[in-house]
């Protein structure tokens, strides 16, 4: 899984990658820890997808530009647009869901 350096770095990930999945977190949220296993499990079987992390201490600007006020929040893009979101801990079956 792969954790997202700055904002320049997301930028670039978005325009690299058809497909992204991001797991918007933080080290001290315990519901982000739970879906942390399910999200690194799901990146081994959806190699179509690019998962990644951000950790939102560290990168404020991102999650700010995505409006994002709790966490865990999971964000999919295709093409650089959001696709889908959903908040706070999911299963994985609804995580799965999003990705069509």
């Amino acid at each position: 899984m792969y954790i997202v350096k700055n904002e320049e770095d997301f930028d670039q990930i978005l325009k690299d990658n058809e497909a992204v999945f991001v797991d918007f977190y933080a080290d001290w949220c315990g519901p982000c820890k739970m879906v942390g296993p399910i999200v690194e499990e799901l990146s081994t079987e959806r190699t179509d997808i690019k998962f990644v992390k951000v950790n939102v201490d560290d990168i404020p600007e991102v999650a700010e530009r995505f409006g994002i006020m709790s966490i865990p929040t999971m964000i999919f893009f295709r093409n650089g647009e959001v696709a889908a979101q959903t908040l706070g801990f999911q299963p994985k079956e609804q995580i799965a869901k999003l990705l069509g």
